[in-house]
């Protein structure tokens, strides 16, 4: 006899694994989670990682998808503490030689935004705020590539009237479908002639995984344009979202269980029946499992490789984790917030949500990539910053700062434990050291104290593999395998739900997802329909 039985066993408490339970409840199953942690959320994860008193996000920053995310509004995630301001002025970038900042504000400021970008280039301040403002138009439809699943070939499943929705964008915005296929920094330096601004959309292609080099048209869109600029901070630090999803998912009768970790899925003749934990426990799983896990633990690891099919073995072997998807967090406990010599000509970058720091050029920021993509450390310590406590005083002490930030680095196998341990121990002052050339105030006695979670960490602490944040992805070879396999897998029962089958970020997009593919599969209500959504 198993020593528990769910309909459901969803293997992570991650946020998609968090979506998905929440939804499989509500449509009546009988759900159990299940953590190898102490808690939820997974990279959404707050902790007092300096000194007592200042909470630094150690992963996920910011929420730029609380407009669209279904799980937020579909389970009230602010009546469960959910809390988030959407700060003016979203993304900036300031300069060591006191040029003024060029500053990128919310969609509903958008003369800020044009009157910014025109202190370095009319054109770009007009084309920019024409584009965006077009994009934005159509954000519901770009919002609906994300949050349905892919078609299923198999079942002659139609593609999805997003995809068209997304060409006809492109061709709005004035490009040619050829220009499709053309990287995102052919298309920033084809679109935009200051530097100033090609600097900024640099970054922020690196911010969301889209290879500046070798990405392609949508990245652009979805990167550069939409996403640029619709950021939300939460309240209390990311965690306070995780606790939130958990206790949408309490509410709805689903049971999580902390500190069990999955060492092995169980199948029966070809179909997964449930999972074995850690201390020999074994849970039945009556209906399905869905694994927020990656590939390769759920895969490898979970099932065995000697149990694969030769389709199965073929994608992972052709599976790719980084490098676009590898960050490290540095974390600032400070007396003072940033003071920033570009203030003189514009004192709203201090007040700045998300500024990016380190780079006087374009080209800076595109061999800060390659050097990163390409397995070293980048030379030049730029990053992103956020100086969270500006808005929200319960992140910090009375009167004090907490930065947070993101550095791109190489994925965890390019570097030795001993030599992330020596990136550990210095990287950061070589940033303060940087940092101090833009902002003359962050000097060492401005720092009470600071800390570096590099990738290696991330691997070891949240389990992402390589530390890439979206569970990476097939490579070339494995381009053009059956689509079905996306949220389904070949073993009867058995579902992905985690960041490899969805999308990187904050999105909840994979549990969302899975859960249109289990009801369909399951015949379960369709809780997710709604007259004013179209996904």
């Amino acid at each position: 006899m198993p020593d528990a039985s769910y309909d459901a066993v969803i293997i992570g408490a991650g946020h998609n694994g968090l979506c998905l339970a929440a939804y499989l409840a509500r449509a009546g199953l009988s759900v159990g989670i299940f953590e190898r942690r102490h808690d939820e959320g997974g990279g959404v994860h707050t902790e007092e990682a300096t000194v007592p008193g200042f909470w630094h996000n150690l992963h996920a920053q910011y929420m730029e998808f609380i407009d669209y995310m279904p799980f937020y509004h579909d389970f009230d995630l602010p009546g469960f503490g959910a809390r988030m301001i959407k700060p003016d002025a979203q993304v900036g970038i300031t300069f060591a030689d006191g040029r003024p900042p060029l500053v990128i504000y919310r969609p509903e400021s958008e003369e800020k935004t044009r009157n910014s970008i025109a202190r370095f280039s009319r054109h770009d301040a007009d084309v920019f705020t024409d584009i965006r403002s077009k994009a934005m138009a159509y954000d519901k439809d770009l919002a609906a590539l994300l949050y349905t699943p892919p078609p299923d070939e198999a079942r002659g499943e139609a593609g999805s009237p997003a995809a068209a929705k997304l060409f006809e964008l492109w061709l709005a915005l004035g490009f040619k479908p050829g220009d499709m296929q053309k990287s995102p920094k052919v298309l920033i330096d084809e679109t935009f002639e200051s530097p100033e601004l090609r600097a900024v959309l640099y970054r922020q292609c690196v911010e969301w995984g889209s290879n500046l080099h070798s990405g392609n048209g949508f990245g652009f869109v979805v990167s550069v344009i939409w996403l640029c600029g619709i950021h939300y901070l939460s309240v209390g630090g990311t965690h306070t979202l995780a606790h939130a999803m958990a206790g949408a998912c309490l509410a709805q009768g689903v049971h999580l269980r902390f500190n069990s970790p999955v060492t092995r899925i169980l199948t029966e003749n070809g179909r997964a029946t449930g999972v074995r934990l850690k201390d020999g426990r074994e849970v039945e799983a009556r209906k399905l499992i869905a694994s927020n896990a990656d590939p390769r633990t759920t895969f490898i690891e979970m099932l065995g490789w000697d149990t694969l099919s030769l389709f199965r073995r073929e994608r992972l072997v052709n599976w790719r984790f980084g490098p676009e998807h590898v960050l490290a967090t540095p974390s600032f406990a400070l007396h003072q917030a940033p003071d920033y010599r570009s203030a003189a000509h514009d004192a709203d970058i201090n007040r700045c949500f998300y500024t990016i720091v380190g780079f006087e050029t374009p080209e800076e920021v595109s061999e800060y990539i390659l050097q990163a993509y390409g397995g070293r450390v980048p030379e030049q310590p730029g990053a992103g910053t956020w100086v969270n406590s500006l808005w929200d005083p319960t992140q910090a002490p009375p009167g004090k700062q907490v930065m947070n930030g993101w550095f791109f680095f190489p994925k965890v196998s390019c570097l030795s434990p001993p030599e992330w341990d020596e990136v550990r121990a210095t990287y950061n002052e070589r940033f303060l050291a940087h940092w101090q050339k833009y902002a003359p105030n962050m000097t060492c006695d401005n720092v009470i104290a600071h800390k570096l979670y590099v990738p290696f960490d991330i691997e070891k602490k949240i389990g992402m593999p390589e530390g890439d944040f979206s569970h990476g992805r097939p490579g070339s070879l494995a381009l053009g395998l059956p689509r079905a396999f996306t949220y389904r897998t070949e073993i009867e029962g058995l579902y992905m739900c985690g960041a490899s089958a969805g999308a990187g970020g904050v999105s909840a997009a994979g549990g969302y997802n899975a859960f249109k593919v289990i009801a369909e599969d399951y015949e379960l209500p369709k809780t997710w329909q709604r007259p004013d959504r179209i996904y």
